[in-house]
């Protein structure tokens, strides 16, 4: 593989981590219902006052999946890939507040934007320092995101087809100048872009973690174990708990088992069974949802079978996404072919191109006389979860014609390789995990032609602009009239095949108070504590 590849491949590691868990299977707004099952964001299971907070003791969160470095710019900064754990070093510039719906400060002291939403100014806490003593003062916040930016972080390509510049008029402000208006330009400061590493963790030559969060860190021993201590001179006052534990736990139910255990205190979950299984027990924590939280990948470029369109079109309408959440999801995902499914603000009036079996038919048919052989290659892992998921789809494409031959990876880098930078592969499962908070985030990112996340190879001028009026949109209404757009396009040139939402839940002990959530899954340990008696 050539350097370019490799450039290529490293770009793409967290967004196919992220797709690895839904090829496991894919979990399946309204907040403060009694009933979890019927919550979709928000706070569920009724946890009582826990009183006054009390300090001291170690929390511990077993995540997705353990972090293998600890600066956000290596694509670590989403609630699954280690954005919680940044967080907690880092802090946030800005939170999302899914409860009021709207971005409030957290390190930040404000940020405002002008009449049309094309300058926003941040301004900083007067008094905020990193943990080594020096400023959190503008330099220091220019400096850490020219450093994201230069190494490719998860959002380097929103951030350079919006931001047009950045200035500094004094040491407690940061002015950024947009390119076009964008009314959830704050979005950018709740992951990447607004974790705010030091100028001084490069001081020797080499990454130090040196951050301005509520913690600090004490042991890392990568893929095993975070320890992170309370940091004593953190802006919003010393931490409640004394430390901070990310444990690797691996088995989803194994996480679930040692939460009930008492031998952790707060668990990552996304299998849409065991998610329901800690609803139904009536666990207390956060549950949020993602739009397109399970994906079927179809790589359309040139001398790939679904470069023709009716390939594509017969592989969205001959798969039944609900028969493949009864197959591998237990039946308890939130399967459908609509981008946006009638729990989110922007379901629209226009459904996704469903499950037609004849349609199918018909469109192969026509792809078959004109020469196609009716061949797919699936890519996809090779452990039992995944095979489930490679076996539905195959059983289900080949039901109405096709011939599909699975290719299982033996790495998630092999993985990788195949699909982010090598492209061999027609088909495979994965997720888009479309924020309701900020959908055109992730949008550009899996369907722009200038995206270089884009794994379909998805070419199409009509949908770039329609991107761009998604991020200009000057009203919820307007938007969703955007989305309603994008979804008919969707349609019309099958792109990918939307297999459902994802549901997924951070449950925590009843003894764990003050756990914060954000956008993206991303909790927040600053003002957590444990109840007395209970700390470990």
């Amino acid at each position: 593989m050539n350097g370019s590849s490799l450039a290529r491949l490293g770009r793409f590691v967290t967004a196919l981590s992220a797709a690895a868990v839904l090829i496991a299977g894919c979990a399946g707004s309204s907040t403060g219902s009694t009933d979890a099952s019927e919550v979709s964001t928000g706070l569920v299971g009724g946890q009582a006052d826990g009183g006054d907070p009390v300090s001291g003791g170690t929390l511990s969160y077993a995540t997705y999946s353990s972090v293998s470095s600890l600066d956000p710019a290596d694509r670590q900064d989403g609630g699954s890939t280690g954005g919680s754990e940044m967080a907690a070093i880092y802090d946030l510039l800005m939170r999302y507040d899914p409860e009021a719906k709207e971005y409030v400060p957290q390190l930040a002291q404000s940020l405002t934007a002008n009449g049309d939403n094309t300058v926003w100014t941040l301004r900083l806490r007067d008094g905020a320092t990193f943990s080594d003593g020096t400023p959190v003062d503008a330099d220091a916040v220019r400096w850490s995101i020219d450093r994201y930016l230069q190494k490719k972080g998860t959002h380097t390509q929103v951030w350079n087809v919006s931001v047009a510049d950045v200035t500094s008029p004094d040491a407690s402000t940061v002015v950024f100048t947009l390119k076009q208006p964008w009314n959830e330009f704050p979005i950018m400061f709740t992951t990447g872009p607004g974790m705010v590493v030091a100028p001084s963790s490069m001081a020797s030559g080499t990454f130090a973690p040196v951050g301005a969060g509520p913690f600090t860190v004490e042991r890392f021993a990568s893929q095993d174990e975070l320890v992170l201590a309370a940091n004593p001179s953190y802006w919003g006052g010393k931490p409640h708990l004394d430390r901070l534990r990310f444990p690797a736990i691996v088995s989803e139910q194994g996480k679930l088992d040692a939460l009930h255990a008492g031998d952790i205190q707060a668990a990552y979950l996304r299998n849409a069974e065991t998610v329901h299984n800690a609803l139904d027990s009536g666990d207390v924590g956060y549950v949020y949802t993602v739009n397109m939280g399970g994906v079927g990948n179809i790589n359309q470029r040139e001398g790939r079978a679904a470069s023709d369109e009716r390939v594509r079109k017969a592989i969205v309408a001959g798969f039944d996404p609900n028969a493949f959440n009864e197959r591998v999801e237990g039946g308890f995902g939130k399967s459908g072919s609509d981008m946006f499914q009638d729990w989110s603000q922007w379901h629209g009036d226009v459904a996704g191109a469903g499950y037609d079996p004849d349609a199918a038919k018909k469109y192969l048919d026509e792809a078959k006389a004109d020469g196609y052989d009716g061949k797919l290659t699936y890519v996809g892992m090779n452990d039992p979860a995944t095979q489930r998921s490679a076996l539905a789809f195959q059983s289900q494409l080949q039901a109405v014609g096709f011939t599909v031959d699975i290719v299982y990876a033996s790495s998630i880098n092999d993985l990788v390789k195949k699909m982010y930078a090598q492209h061999d592969y027609d088909i495979g499962y994965a997720g888009f995990n479309i924020l309701d908070e900020s959908p055109f985030v992730r949008m550009y990112g899996n369907l722009s032609s200038a995206s270089t996340s884009n794994v379909l190879g998805y070419q199409n001028s009509e949908m770039d602009a329609l991107l761009t009026d998604l991020q200009t949109a000057a009203t919820d209404d307007d938007r969703r009239r955007v989305l309603e757009n994008i979804q008919t396009l969707v349609n019309d040139t099958a792109p990918m095949l939307v297999v459902g939402a994802g549901k997924y839940f951070i449950p925590w002990s009843s003894n764990a108070h003050g756990i914060t959530p954000s956008a993206d899954g991303i909790m927040l340990f600053g003002n957590a504590w444990l109840a007395s008696g209970s700390a470990s």
